[in-house]
């Protein structure tokens, strides 16, 4: 089932302390020909130029084993400010209800602008956008995820 979900409210805390849980606002399309769902900032927070910051989102994705989760940023904050997201991140569906963070979402701002920008609690920031994926004919992988960010790295030599 495709949906989006709050992570616990203790997965939360320990992720964001000084955030009120009741603030997280599960992302929603804007227009009824929207392909993006908007993420809201459950923190206020300014980005300078040449800065970058990881943001949580509060929420995790559900969704089918043969689709991912593509996140952009909102395209106001790229084309106004040039705000970039620094992991170009696609959440896979294992991600979800993983062991180490619940597959709570974060996203990775760069402020590669010449001014502060400023984001309140409850902007939006960044959109996903189910999307389906294929594989290979001869694709083997059996491997299952045993974590969250980085856990389909561990072992690598050029990756942490």
């Amino acid at each position: 089932m495709r949906k989006f979900e709050k992570i616990s409210k203790s997965e939360f805390l320990k992720d964001v302390p000084d955030a009120n849980y009741d603030d997280i606002i599960l992302p929603k399309r804007s227009t009824l020909n929207s392909a993006g769902y908007d993420f809201y900032s459950v923190i206020s927070f300014t980005l300078s130029p040449g800065e970058r910051r990881v943001i949580p989102t509060g929420i995790k994705a559900s969704m089918n084993s043969n689709e991912f989760l593509s996140i952009y940023i909102r395209s106001s904050l790229g084309f106004k400010w040039n705000i970039r997201m620094c992991n170009q991140v696609g959440i896979d569906a294992d991600y979800y209800n993983n062991s180490e963070n619940e597959g709570h979402i974060f996203v990775c701002l760069m402020n590669e602008g010449d001014k502060v920008l400023e984001i309140k609690k409850g902007d939006r920031i960044v959109q996903g956008i189910f999307m389906p994926f294929l594989i290979t004919d001869d694709d083997k992988t059996t491997d299952i995820r045993m974590g969250g960010i980085g856990s389909t790295n561990k072992g690598d030599d050029n990756n942490e």
